[in-house]
């Protein structure tokens, strides 16, 4: 099966890396903690407002990724140039 392996490479890269990034987005979440006053409450919003805001654009990447995958597989590359067709004049 003809694999393109630059776009595969670069596909896995950025598949990877998103992967990784969502893990990462996702398990440092700001949490809410008792006691905490009206500023505090305000800045964990935001924040977790940023978290999300990034986990979105690393699950984009990821997807990205794996569509550049999937593309690899069908992409062929042609070898040689294309071939002149020569038409005969008719006799």
């Amino acid at each position: 099966m003809p694999v393109d392996k630059k776009i595969l490479g670069g596909g896995l890269a950025m598949l990877c890396v998103g992967i990784v990034f969502l893990i990462y987005f996702n398990t440092a979440l700001p949490v809410w903690e008792r006691g905490m006053t009206e500023e505090q409450s305000a800045q964990v919003v935001t924040k977790q407002r940023e978290f999300r805001d990034y986990s979105n654009l690393a699950g984009m990447l990821a997807g990205i990724g794996f569509l550049l995958v999937l593309i690899s597989f069908g992409a062929k590359r042609k070898k040689g140039g294309a071939k002149a067709i020569e038409k005969k004049p008719p006799a």
